[in-house]
């Protein structure tokens, strides 16, 4: 029988499209249980690649005649390999192509909407919950919050007809390595940091101050920045023509930011307070909220995109409405998922302290994303 080989592209396709498969899940129970291509349409069955060199016929009882099934590990090796042992057995199967870690670094361009001479994109990057974004207006691009695939990034602008002029990162992240400013350097744009955040990089950055604002394309398109910390004490939200929130990790749609990634999670806890109470509060209700990640496939719409009205948040995000300070405190302090892998390693890195090499990045970058206080 067959075997096939899907690539990142064509498995985000099923996930977006609500597709059924059948995951079989050749990587170690730990690597399974901490990390896995999520779908609400899919169904798993975790087998270590070891339990099956002997043989895959009690593993063929096992698995469905009815769907796709797809063949995962960490790099490749192993799921190709079962894919030929289960095709043997007269099964049409497929393997993850490039495995866990191509699925983490793969990008999913989408449409939020419209702004006046172009349209905004979300880049979903469903491995591992992270959000992109690109303005594209009259020729020039904004880009904020990339990822470290930055060819992606370019072709797309490439694609559009657009230059990128502005690089912006809405905070140092702690969880994946920043491509603003190696985007910036491969296209000759600005990248802006808030300086609140860049006290110990190693570059030239342009500094994100309150209510600075950035204009590209039509004249009335432009970014306004919005002093909100919280995450991290820098943490700069924009607003985009009135009519889109870029909140960082700030506010997600189903929960609110941890404030502890760089060891700071007491002192931080009354700037998240603050911003989340005061600061967003007293902006506009109608405006769209865009995080800088999701924690759930339950947050992607039925458009495929990952936002929210701030008015919407206001009433059903747990996070906006603990009326109790201390109440608050504790949960922001003390209902914390495990830190990201790797998570101090990658600051250094955002930093420019340190550069590692490109396959130790992608091991850095492992794992699920934890920016978000559990709910």
């Amino acid at each position: 029988m067959a075997v096939t080989a899907w690539t990142p592209a064509e498995t985000a396709a099923k996930v977006m499209n609500e597709e059924k498969v059948f995951i079989l899940d050749v990587r170690n129970e730990d690597a399974f249980q901490d990390w896995k291509i999520e779908s609400e349409h899919f169904e798993y069955l975790n087998i270590p690649y070891f339990d099956m060199l002997d043989g895959v016929e009690d593993v063929v009882e096992q698995l469905p005649k009815d769907k796709d099934i797809l063949v995962v590990c960490a790099k490749v090796g192993s799921s190709e390999m079962v894919a030929d042992m289960l095709s043997d057995e007269g099964l049409d199967v497929a393997y993850l192509e490039g495995g866990m870690k191509a699925w983490s670094e793969h990008l999913e361009p989408v449409k939020v909407g419209d702004i006046p001479g172009g349209a905004l994109y979300q880049f979903l990057r469903l491995g591992k919950g992270c959000l992109s974004y690109m303005a594209v207006s009259n020729g020039e691009a904004v880009v904020i919050d990339a990822v470290r695939m930055t060819d992606t990034f370019e072709a797309f602008a490439q694609k559009q007809g657009a230059v990128i002029k502005h690089v912006l990162d809405t905070h140092l992240h702690a969880d994946h390595i920043s491509g603003g400013r190696m985007l910036a350097e491969n296209t000759g744009a600005s990248y802006w940091l808030p300086p609140k955040d860049a006290g110990e990089v190693t570059f030239r950055y342009e500094p994100l101050e309150d209510e600075q604002t950035i204009a590209f394309g039509e004249t009335e398109v432009a970014v306004h920045a919005v002093y909100s910390p919280g995450h991290t004490i820098g943490s700069t939200s924009f607003i985009m023509n009135q009519q889109y929130l870029f909140s960082g990790d700030i506010l997600f749609v189903d929960s609110i930011g941890r404030p502890d990634l760089a060891g700071k999670a007491e002192d931080w806890v009354a700037d998240l307070r603050n911003t989340l109470y005061q600061t967003y509060a007293s902006l506009s209700k109608d405006l769209i909220v865009l995080p800088a990640h999701f924690m759930n496939m339950s947050e992607i719409g039925d458009d495929h995109t990952v936002k929210a009205e701030l008015g919407e948040l206001f009433k059903k995000n747990h996070g906006l409405n603990m009326e109790d300070e201390e109440a608050f405190r504790r949960t922001v302090t003390e209902n914390l998922p495990p830190q990201p892998n790797s998570h101090e390693e990658i600051r250094q890195t955002n930093m420019g302290k340190i550069t590692p090499e490109e396959e130790k990045q992608r091991e850095m970058e492992i794992g699920p994303n934890r920016c978000a206080v559990q709910q």
